[in-house]
């Protein structure tokens, strides 16, 4: 039995980081191995979730680390077709990558997290009080950090009951218009969609290698230099991987230039700023 573990332990590390960057002394246990086994599905049967399933995310999610106990996030779970497509097709207007996100309309339930301080902000304007802390990027970002919290707990959540799931950022493509769709109250906004589902078994999909832990790990003060190396390393376990999934070859850094020197990367997420603050967030 131990044999067993071990070897499916190193599978997992072997698949998370490459033959070259396996990390030592790691502490295995079937938490552990269900965090390590997280990849994205984008392709799922059209089985509807067991009852109680998104009641269940949803606590896990409510179980999470929270800023002061403020409770600055909502999720509006996603069953109707027509307005999964709906969302979708929002999510794409404008789009330079072709249709993008098919999975949204495909899984059973979209789930859209919500960055919320709308009700703190009613409850906080009364006796000619302001809430003027909310005006601050702090503000802002306390209620997006938990949302993040919140979600990654619900992904826990729904791994361990064997259903999937995928992060969609597009969410913020069309901030303005997803907003108005959803009839979002001021002080809230989407931060990112999660499709849910059963994985289909017939997707090819594998676990995404990461950067080693010498790239990302610093101990009493951030050493400047040692990553330089270690991406040299990843790159060998990023290709791999691109191939095995039939992606073109494309290495990690070409994708990092992308997505930092290519506005159609953003494709409309630009345009956030002037939303979020049409909507309530000051940012000061």
């Amino acid at each position: 039995m131990k044999k067993k573990q071990n070897n499916r332990k190193e599978q997992l590390l072997f698949q998370r980081y490459g033959a070259d960057s396996v990390p030592k002394n790691i502490i295995y246990n079937e938490q552990i191995d269900l965090l390590l086994s997280h990849r994205s599905v984008r392709k799922y049967l059209p089985d509807a979730l067991p009852d109680g399933t998104i009641e269940t995310i949803i606590a896990a999610a409510q179980s999470a680390s929270n800023s002061s106990n403020l409770n600055q996030w909502s999720v509006i779970a996603i069953t109707d077709p027509e307005l999964k497509s709906e969302i979708a097709k929002t999510s794409r207007l404008g789009s330079k990558f072709g249709m993008g996100n098919p999975y949204i309309e495909q899984a059973p339930v979209f789930l859209l997290w919500i960055a919320d301080m709308s009700r703190n902000n009613k409850i906080s304007l009364v006796e000619n009080e302001t809430a003027q802390v909310l005006q601050y990027t702090d503000a802002f970002l306390m209620a997006s950090i938990d949302t993040a919290i919140a979600s990654q707990n619900a992904v826990v959540a729904a791994e361990s009951l064997g259903l999937g799931i995928v992060y969609i950022g597009a969410m913020r493509n069309n901030a303005k218009e997803i907003s108005v769709l959803l009839n979002l109250p001021d002080y809230s906004y989407v931060v990112f969609g999660m499709a849910v589902g059963k994985p289909d078994p017939t997707e090819v999909s594998r676990i995404r290698p990461r950067l080693s832990q010498n790239a990302v790990l610093h101990y009493n003060g951030y050493n400047k230099d040692r990553w330089l190396d270690e991406v040299t390393v990843y790159e060998k376990a990023f290709l791999e991987f691109r191939e095995e999934i039939g992606l073109k070859n494309k290495s990690w850094q070409e994708t990092v230039r992308f997505s930092s020197n290519d506005l159609t990367y953003m494709e409309g997420r630009e345009n956030l700023r002037t939303t979020l603050q049409e909507r309530g967030f000051k940012l000061l």
